[in-house]
C-alpha cells in the first residue's frame, strides 16, 4: 500500500520587523556621524606605525604645506572662537563687526596674516572657502603671528591641545621656527598627525 506523503506548507518570514529596525539603525548612525572637513590644502603626511588616536574636543590644529605656509584652525566652540578673535584684535589694534565675528565663527581656517583678516572674513562663504593663502599666517623671527593664534587661544582656554598636521617635504627650517615659537611660550606638548605606515 502506498504511503501518504504529508502536505508541505511554506514557511513564510515576516521581514516586517528585521526592515523597521534596520532602517532605524542606518537612520540613528547617519544621524550622529561626524564627518571630517577636507583640508584647505592638500597635505601628504608622513607615515609612523603610531596607533594613537588624537582627543576629538579643545583640539586646534595647525597646516603646513609643501612651500612653508601655514594655516591655523582653532577649537570649534562658536563663542570661544568669537573671543579669540577679540583677543587677537586687541593685541593688533583692530576692531571686528558682528557679521565679521559670526563669519570667524564659521570659518574652517585662518591663513592670512592679521592685515588681510578683516577683507578674508567679509568675502562670501563659498569665496572663503575656495580661497588659498599666497602667504599663509607669517611664522618667522621677527613676525611670530602663528604662536599669537595660539597663546591667546591658550589664554581663552589653558586646557586646549595643538596638533600640527605637516607636509612631508616641508622645510625644516620652517617646521624648526614654529617648534621654537611653541617653545618661546613654553608650549611643548603636543600631537604630530602622520598617516598610518601599511605592514609589510
Amino acid at each position: 500500500m502506498a504511503r501518504v506523503k504529508p502536505k508541505r506548507h511554506n514557511i513564510r518570514v515576516d521581514m516586517t520587523a528585521m526592515t523597521d529596525v534596520s532602517f532605524l539603525l542606518l537612520t540613528f548612525f547617519i544621524l550622529t556621524a561626524q564627518f571630517a572637513k577636507p583640508d584647505i590644502e592638500t597635505i601628504t603626511t608622513p607615515s609612523s606605525i603610531s596607533e594613537k588616536l588624537l582627543p576629538d574636543a579643545s583640539l586646534m590644529t595647525i597646516l603646513s604645506t609643501q612651500d612653508g605656509r601655514f594655516y591655523f584652525t582653532p577649537v570649534e566652540n562658536g563663542t570661544e572662537r568669537i573671543a579669540l578673535l577679540d583677543k587677537m584684535g586687541e593685541k593688533y589694534g583692530m576692531k571686528f563687526t558682528d557679521p565679521e565675528k559670526v563669519a570667524f565663527s564659521n570659518v574652517q581656517s585662518i591663513g592670512v596674516p592679521m592685515n588681510q583678516l578683516k577683507g578674508f572674513l567679509d568675502l562670501s562663504e563659498e569665496d572663503r572657502k575656495a580661497f588659498k593663502s599666497k602667504t599663509g599666517i607669517p611664522m618667522d623671527s621677527t613676525n611670530k603671528q602663528l604662536i599669537d593664534w595660539v597663546q591667546q587661544s591658550l589664554a581663552i582656554n589653558p586646557d586646549y591641545k595643538l596638533a600640527i598636521k605637516g607636509d612631508v617635504d616641508t622645510e625644516y627650517p620652517k617646521v624648526k621656527s614654529l617648534f621654537e615659537g611653541l617653545r618661546d611660550i613654553d608650549f611643548l606638548k603636543f600631537w604630530l598627525i602622520t598617516s598610518q605606515e601599511v605592514a609589510k
